[in-house]
């Protein structure tokens, strides 16, 4: 079951106002056979924004040649001005919940059951791992189902909403004016308690978009809270590396359906059902790409700088699976 779209939500269930039309849904890469094979949740990040197809189907297809069934979640973001609050967690909340539950129909281990997010997806992974006694089901079915991942691998997370925070993801998630309680519950590593799981951390040091902290702030409050984790500080590298191939520089990130909520958005401009002019639309379009050629990122010298840092943060998909590895025979171990 390769590529089947798993909607999140029922007919009735999901409401957030900026939709359009749009359903937060998970795509899968499940193996044909029946091997019981723990389960892994890519979540691409994007600031809240938008789902980036930078870290979806290149990201699934690594975990999937490593013996995991895979799901990629196109959960809520927030391109304009309406914020999403609690929407994203409940989105992850519930596609955590649907895993478990066709666990056998597709031959996972239910409780081998891990998250792995990319920068406002980390924030997301990681608010899961917090909150997730917060996140309760309105459905009968899935309210039942644990939610609480076995595991977590973040990666370039956005953590704080403190000194070092990615204003964006912030304004995206809770608007312009939040309170003060507000931030103190989306600032993550104050919510870090003995019930975290397991936690795999890594980060560039030149990271300029989300700084560094961010990481070393959530690795101490696990270091403290004694939640198993580990923490990898690469020396070079920017932003997004995903999964700093070649690949990945030339952005061919093949499918590119984390975009569907934007290309509904784009539609919804278009035909007058929203309050921003036709202008908008032509904008989303130039910005995403949308109907025209790939365009290069980078100048040429630029994009060679970033080829150079790439051989050492590749290395991050190898720690993390060792990690992972580790981890389930800890666990099986305990149990």
């Amino acid at each position: 079951m390769i590529g089947q779209k798993i909607k999140i939500w029922r007919d009735g269930e999901y409401e957030y106002p900026a939709a359009y039309g749009f359903v937060p849904f998970m795509v899968s890469y499940v193996h044909e056979n029946r091997e019981i094979r723990p389960a892994m949740l890519v979540v691409p990040g994007g600031a809240y924004r938008y789902v980036s197809p930078a870290e979806g189907h290149m990201v699934a297809e690594e975990f999937y040649r490593a013996g995991y069934n895979v799901f990629v979640l196109a959960y809520t973001a927030n391109y304009l001005d309406t914020p999403l609050n609690m929407q994203p967690l409940n989105d992850i909340s519930r596609a955590v919940r649907i895993i478990r539950k066709h666990a056998e129909q597709c031959n996972i281990d239910p409780e081998k059951v891990a998250v792995c997010g990319f920068s406002a997806g980390g924030h997301l992974c990681a608010s899961l791992c917090v909150h997730h006694a917060d996140a309760a089901d309105p459905a009968e079915d899935y309210s039942q189902i644990s939610n609480r991942p076995d595991a977590a691998v973040l990666c370039y997370p956005v953590i704080t909403s403190g000194e070092y925070a990615n204003r964006e993801s912030f304004l995206a998630l809770l608007g312009e004016d939040p309170d003060a309680e507000q931030l103190e519950y989306m600032s993550l590593e104050k919510q870090v308690t003995e019930e975290m799981p397991p936690c795999f951390l890594w980060q560039t040091a030149a990271d300029t978009s989300v700084p560094p902290e961010n990481s070393w702030l959530f690795a101490e409050a696990c270091r403290k809270a004694g939640v198993p984790f580990a923490y990898h500080l690469f020396s070079e590298g920017i932003h997004g590396l995903s999964l700093a191939t070649e690949r990945w520089l030339e952005r061919d990130f093949g499918d590119t359906y984390t975009l569907e909520q934007i290309r509904m958005l784009v539609c919804a401009v278009r035909e007058g059902r929203t309050p921003y002019p036709e202008e908008t639309g032509d904008r989303i379009c130039a910005e995403f790409g949308f109907g025209s050629r790939k365009q290069e990122k980078w100048a040429p010298e630029v994009k060679e700088q970033i080829r150079q840092t790439l051989p050492e943060v590749q290395a991050w998909t190898e720690l993390a699976e060792q990690w992972l590895k580790r981890r389930w025979e800890v666990e099986g171990e305990a149990r």
